[in-house]
């Protein structure tokens, strides 16, 4: 027995969780491990296991999840934790992801998004916690991966005055569409991080998962990360009626929105190239470089809004397309 094993069976044993059964779960891009618990009678929890040696903070996951259910929405209920160990028990709310549930029932796609919507209209409503911002030069700096991560692993170098330079113009295009009250920024609300309860009522259907990272920001980016998905593609027709669906429950201003949203997908696309690159070279997760045309599709298409023409020639001319040979050399 390890001295995390022993660790592990301290924490589940003071909390009467012992004599459950534990089962591997699949996991993410993070060095988070889950395990599920299930008892004699069959009843499930699941237990996050994320070492502080290794990062894991799992403060801001408790403080969060106790945010997001006060909020009447379905973020997993904290049973047990161990701040100090690195160790949650907390509530089991399935395995129906919307990427399976989907795959199960195609026609409910549409209902899924529409909830999904609905619960950001809803969550945007509320008083945000104390979380650290989004600023224009936040989010030019983490468009930097996309120089010092994907365009190394394919060029060999990242181009250092290029990456300055776009980061300089880009804030300030960033400053200028990214209008209006900050929200509560989720980070990564897509399909993979949202599960499907279809015994729940109203908003409560839509469980929401791996929150931990998010921060305040504009009511954009979470929109974006649903509808522009690095890792499956989404319907043109559900992106475009989930944006007009949620311009109108708003009543945002639907120009600055839509600049918005353009201006925010070319970022968070930037990044996730970056992220993606750096999990296939670093880490060896090679299968991440399969979702890169994807990720460059939705950052391409951002960059034909008329609020960026004065960084897309450059910026194109900079980062290498992901042609055979680029997705080849980030994957080596």
């Amino acid at each position: 027995m390890t001295a995390r094993t022993d660790e592990i069976a301290r924490f589940l044993a003071s909390h009467g969780y012992h004599a459950w059964t534990q089962t591997l779960l699949a996991g993410d891009a993070s060095t988070r491990r889950y395990r599920r618990l299930t008892g004699d009678s069959g009843q499930t929890v699941i237990l996050m296991d994320w070492p502080p040696d290794t990062g894991g903070d799992t403060r801001p996951f408790v403080e969060l999840a106790n945010y997001l259910t006060g909020l009447n929405i379905s973020a997993p209920r904290i049973l047990a934790q161990d701040h100090e160990s690195g160790l949650l028990v907390i509530e089991d709310l399935g395995d129906a992801l919307f990427t399976q549930a989907i795959a199960a029932q195609p026609r409910m796609e549409n209902t899924l998004y529409r909830a999904a919507t609905d619960l950001l209209v809803h969550l945007h409503q509320a008083p945000v916690p104390e979380l650290s911002p989004l600023t224009p030069r936040v989010l030019a700096e983490m468009t930097g991966l996309a120089f010092t991560e994907y365009r190394r692993a394919v060029k060999g170098q990242s181009n250092d005055m290029a990456r300055s330079h776009f980061e300089d113009q880009f804030e300030e295009i960033l400053r200028e569409s990214l209008t209006g009250d900050m929200v509560f920024v989720h980070r990564d609300y897509h399909a993979e991080n949202l599960i499907w309860l279809p015994d729940r009522d109203g908003l409560r259907r839509v469980g929401v998962i791996d929150f931990q990272d998010a921060r305040a920001g504009h009511c954009s980016y979470d929109l974006v990360s649903l509808l522009q998905d690095a890792r499956r593609d989404v319907p043109t027709r559900i992106e475009t009626d989930m944006i007009d669906r949620y311009i109108e429950a708003t009543g945002i201003d639907e120009v600055a929105f839509r600049r918005a949203y353009a201006v925010v997908g070319v970022q968070r696309n930037m990044r996730i190239l970056g992220i993606f690159a750096r999990l296939s070279q670093t880490f060896g997760k090679r299968h991440y470089i399969d979702f890169v045309p994807r990720v460059w599709s939705h950052f391409e298409r951002g960059l034909s809004h008329p609020a960026l023409e004065t960084v897309a020639d450059a910026v194109l001319d900079v980062l290498p397309e992901p042609n055979a040979d680029t997705l080849e050399r980030l994957r080596a």
